[in-house]
C-alpha cells in the first residue's frame, strides 16, 4: 500500500478550474474577448415589443378620455349586464328620480303655520296638531296646554329664533338599509314623570321650637337626679330636685302673708260689727287699708311661688290653720309618692323640682346629685325628635324661584333613602361671604331615624309633572338659532317606494333628567325621532345649507 502526500499548493492547483469550465458550471454567457458587440438594430429589435405595448395603452387612454369612458359600477357587473343611466343627486345623497327636495311633487311639503308666539316654536303641534307625523291627527287636551304654560311661567327657557327657516328642511335616505348602515337609531316620543328643582347642601338639626334647655330657677344643691341621657320624658315630668333656700323663704313669706290677711280681715269685721258712732270712721278706714295691704302681700307671695314653678291658690287655703297651710306648702309641686318618700327622709321645705316642659328625649345631662347649681348653669337638654329641621343653602340667583310650601327632598350623606318635607322659611338675607340664601324645611321623623347635625344634599321641588312629553337628550341638536329634532315621516313604512324622510322640527326644551329632556312644545307622544346616530342627519342638514350664509336659512 502506497502513501501519497498532497501539499497545500497542489491542493489549490487541483481545485483551480479553467474559464470555460466555470462558465459551464455557473450557466453564465460571459462575453469572450473574441465575441462581437451588439448593434443599434439588434437593441431596437429587442425593445420593440415593449414599445408597442406602451403605445397601445397610451392610445386606449386617449380614446377613453376623448369619449368619456367610465369603469362599470359594481351593480352593473353583478347585475344583468344592462347599465342604468346616471341617476344620483349629489346634493341630497339620494337617486335624483326620487329626491323630494329636487322634486317637491313627490312629497308635497306640510302646511307651514310659521312661528308660534305662545310656545316659541315653528309649526307648533300644540296649536296645530295636524303637523304631527302620526297616522291620525291627535287631540290636544287642556292638560298638555296647562303643563306647557306652567313650564314656561316657572323660569326662562332656551329660546329659538323666530326668523329661522331650517324647520322647512327634510332629510332623505335612499332606502331603509342606508339608514341602518348610517347607524341611525330611532325612539318614540314618550310620556313620563319629570320634575325640576333647586339643589343645595344642607344639615339636619333639632326643631328649635321642640328643644328645651333646663336649669334651676334659683341657686341650690341638687338632691336627686331621676333621668339620664336617652331617657324619654313627658311634659311635666320631674328630672331633678334642687334644695334651694329661696324656695323655703318664699313659702314662709306666703304663710306670713296669709296670717296677716286673716288678722286684718278679722279686725275689719269686728270694727264694722260695732254700733254706729262707737268707732271713729278713720279707724275703719285704716283697718280697710291694712286688709287691702295684707291681701296684696298674699298675691305678691303667691306670685313669687309661681315664679319658682310652685303654683298654689290662696283661696284653696281659706279656713285652714297655720299648721295645715304649712303642711300643704312643705312638698308643694311634688307628686304624692315623692312627698311621702321625702317626708320620712327630710324635714326641709326648700325642695324645688325641675320639670320637662315638653315630651321628648333627654339629649344632654350636665349634673349629678350633690352639686351646687345656679340659674346660669344648664342641667338638661330635652328635644322632641318627632320633627326635625332641614336647613339648605341655596344660590342667591335661584332663591327667587322658591316659595313657602314647596316640597323638599333630602338625601343624607351615605344613605340611599330620600326624606320628604315642606319648605317653611326663606331667609331675607344672603350670606356675606358665600352669597347663599338659607331656607328651612320641616322633616317628619316619626321613627326617630333622623339625627341632629346630619349633612347631605337637598332639593326644593319647583315643578312636578306626571305626564310630561320627553325625548332622549341625544335627539336634540342646536343649530345656531334653533333647537331641533329629526322626526320620522309617518309614511316611512307605507311601501318600499315611499320616501325615507326625516322632518326637521324646532322644539322648546324644559327640564332634563336621567338622559331624557322634557319637550314643552315641538313634538307629540308616539312620534318617532332620531336618537343615536342623529349626527348623520345633522351633517346632511349642514351640507344642504352650506353656502346659504346661515345654517338657519332653508329654501
Amino acid at each position: 500500500m502506497s502513501t501519497e502526500t498532497v501539499t497545500p499548493e497542489a491542493s489549490c492547483h487541483a481545485e483551480t478550474k479553467s474559464l470555460p469550465e466555470l462558465k459551464a458550471l455557473q450557466g453564465e454567457n460571459l462575453p469572450s474577448a473574441s465575441s462581437p458587440r451588439p448593434t443599434f438594430f439588434s437593441r431596437l429589435a429587442h425593445a420593440l415589443p415593449t414599445l408597442l405595448v406602451m403605445a397601445t395603452l397610451a392610445g386606449l387612454g386617449f380614446l377613453g378620455h376623448h369619449y368619456h369612458w367610465k369603469i362599470p359600477k359594481f351593480s352593473e357587473l353583478t347585475g344583468n349586464g344592462m347599465v342604468a343611466p346616471d341617476d344620483w343627486c349629489e346634493e341630497h345623497g339620494v337617486p335624483e328620480s326620487v329626491c323630494v327636495q329636487c322634486d317637491p311633487s313627490l312629497m308635497p311639503p306640510d302646511p307651514d303655520y310659521g312661528w308660534c308666539e305662545v310656545h316659541g316654536v315653528h309649526n307648533c303641534p300644540l296649536e296645530h296638531p295636524d303637523v304631527a307625523q302620526l297616522k291620525e291627527t291627535p287631540v290636544i287636551g287642556t292638560a298638555d296646554l296647562e303643563r306647557a304654560a306652567r313650564a314656561l311661567a316657572l323660569k326662562p327657557r332656551p329660546e329659538n329664533d323666530a326668523t329661522c327657516k331650517i324647520y322647512k328642511s327634510r332629510i332623505q335616505f335612499a332606502s331603509i338599509e342606508s339608514v341602518r348602515q348610517a347607524g341611525v337609531d330611532v325612539e318614540l316620543v314618550e310620556r313620563m314623570p319629570i320634575s325640576e328643582w333647586v339643589e343645595g347642601n344642607g344639615e339636619i338639626s333639632y326643631d328649635q321650637t321642640r328643644l328645651a334647655g333646663l336649669s334651676s330657677r334659683v341657686p341650690g344643691t341638687v338632691t336627686h337626679v331621676f333621668k339620664n341621657i336617652g331617657d324619654p320624658v313627658r311634659a311635666g315630668e320631674i328630672l331633678t330636685i334642687v334644695d334651694a333656700m329661696d324656695v323655703g323663704r318664699a313659702k314662709s313669706d306666703f304663710v306670713k302673708a296669709l296670717v296677716a290677711e286673716s288678722l286684718a280681715r278679722q279686725t275689719v269685721g269686728r270694727l264694722k260689727g260695732l254700733a254706729s258712732g262707737v268707732v271713729a270712721g278713720r279707724q275703719i278706714i285704716a283697718a280697710d287699708a291694712a286688709l287691702a295691704q295684707a291681701q296684696a302681700d298674699v298675691l305678691s307671695s303667691e306670685q313669687a311661688l309661681a315664679n319658682l314653678g310652685l303654683t298654689i291658690d290662696a283661696a284653696d287655703l281659706s279656713g285652714l290653720s297655720k299648721e295645715e297651710v304649712w303642711g300643704r306648702l312643705r312638698f308643694l309641686a311634688l307628686p304624692d309618692d315623692l312627698a311621702r318618700r321625702f317626708s320620712s327622709q327630710t324635714s326641709t321645705a326648700n325642695l324645688l323640682p325641675v320639670r320637662s316642659p315638653i315630651n321628648g328625649v333627654v339629649i344632654d345631662r350636665q349634673v349629678v346629685a350633690g352639686e351646687v347649681v345656679d340659674s346660669a348653669r344648664m342641667l338638661f337638654r330635652v328635644a322632641d325628635p318627632s320633627q326635625m329641621w332641614l336647613t339648605l343653602n341655596i344660590p342667591l340667583e335661584e332663591a327667587k324661584l322658591l316659595s313657602r310650601g314647596k316640597p323638599v327632598r333630602f338625601t343624607p350623606d351615605g344613605q340611599q333613602s330620600e326624606l320628604s318635607g315642606q319648605l317653611t322659611w326663606i331667609s331675607t338675607a344672603a350670606d356675606r361671604k358665600t352669597r347663599m340664601v338659607q331656607v328651612r324645611a320641616d322633616l317628619p321623623n316619626p321613627n326617630g331615624q333622623l339625627r341632629d347635625e346630619t349633612f347631605g344634599t337637598g332639593r326644593v321641588i319647583l315643578r312636578e309633572e306626571q305626564d310630561a312629553i320627553v325625548v332622549p337628550a341625544e335627539a336634540i341638536h342646536w343649530e345656531g338659532c334653533c333647537h331641533i329634532v329629526f322626526v320620522r315621516d309617518k309614511n316611512y313604512f307605507s311601501s318600499a317606494e315611499s320616501p325615507k324622510v326625516f322632518h326637521v322640527r324646532s322644539v322648546r326644551m324644559g327640564a332634563t333628567h336621567d338622559g331624557f329632556t322634557e319637550i314643552i312644545a315641538g313634538v307629540l307622544p308616539d312620534e318617532v325621532v332620531a336618537t343615536q346616530g342623529s349626527d348623520v342627519l345633522r351633517s346632511q342638514l349642514l351640507k344642504n345649507n352650506l353656502g346659504a350664509g346661515c345654517a338657519c336659512v332653508a329654501e
